[in-house]
């Protein structure tokens, strides 16, 4: 069976306000005058993942529901203008939205819209059936829609990650996620103990490797029994903010894994992926290309026996 996709990501395409504030949390005030503004922008979780892949050069491809809608209009320009195939499915209710309030120190705090989905909606079976079967791999945002598509992704054979953003290890919504999928990412925020959650994924589900990322400090990774820290890669220039750093580690991690590289390795290229992701304004949608990537990831040295 012919695989010409490399990644096939599922859902989490959106857009985003972006709000610069004077810090966070914000103190209440009758108003604030901020700089640089206000703006709207494309890309939201699955959007950052598939351009953080597509600058990688994997075979990516999106598919999730979107509007007849100007925020549907810039997703559709977004993936138009970087090249990264779409297929989309009709959402009534318009396509998803949110509102970042951005602190000066680059943090950030997201305000989801909830009334952009349904509890009908659903990406139709046999569209997530014929791209799964020309995928090797899958990525799953945890998105109401796509809890109904893990069962057709585990049958059609491809391989399954997602992230869980900032779970607290204890909601069950996010647990269908979490024991489906062969690799899970799950933000520390929430977690008071991140390796007994970690450990709870790997025991109740089938995940091969659990991924726990920690910000400023580095990330926990769960392989072959063993949790290892992977210290944060400090970045080239001033990091602006956080946003997208979480998806672009997923990104970096799983060029990794599908070229077959050592897992140490794939959570270098997650680390490096991310802190270039805080170079990034909150206002652009970029991610780190394959050439800047290994340029900042030396080669392995070869035994001594081989050289």
């Amino acid at each position: 069976m012919s695989r010409d996709i490399d990644v096939l990501v599922l859902g989490g395409a959106g857009v985003d306000t972006i709000v610069h504030v004077p810090e966070l949390p914000l103190p209440y005030a009758d108003s604030y005058m901020i700089q640089p503004g206000i703006e709207t922008r494309a890309g939201q979780t699955g959007d950052f993942v598939a351009l953080g892949l597509h600058s990688l050069g994997l075979r990516t491809h999106h598919l999730d529901l979107l509007g007849d809608d100007p925020e549907g209009d810039l997703v559709r320009a977004l993936h138009r203008d970087r090249g990264i195939p779409l297929t989309e499915v009709h959402q009534s209710s318009g396509t998803k939205r949110a509102v970042n309030l951005v602190g000066p120190d680059g943090r950030r705090l997201s305000l989801y819209d909830i009334s952009r989905g349904r509890e009908e909606d659903r990406l139709p079976e046999r569209t997530v059936r014929d791209l799964a079967a020309s995928s090797r791999h899958a990525h799953v945002s945890i998105t109401h829609p796509c809890a109904f598509a893990l069962p057709i992704l585990r049958e059609a054979g491809v391989t399954i990650s997602t992230d869980l953003h900032d779970w607290d290890g204890e909601n069950p919504y996010q647990e269908a996620f979490a024991y489906t999928a062969d690799i899970v990412f799950v933000s520390t925020t929430r977690l008071p103990d991140h390796e007994r959650t970690m450990r709870k994924i790997m025991e109740n589900g089938r995940a091969e490797i659990v991924v726990a990322t920690a910000g400023a400090e580095g990330a926990y990774v769960l392989y072959d029994g063993e949790v290892t820290h992977v210290p944060a890669v400090p970045p080239l220039t001033p990091v602006v903010d956080s946003n997208g750093a979480g998806d672009s580690f997923a990104a970096g991690f799983l060029y990794g894994r599908l070229a077959g590289e050592p897992v140490g390795r794939c959570a270098l290229y997650g680390a490096v992926a991310g802190a270039y992701a805080c170079t990034v304004p909150a206002t652009r949608a970029d991610a780190i290309s394959r050439a800047q990537l290994l340029d900042q990831v030396p080669e392995p040295e070869a035994p001594a026996a081989a050289r």
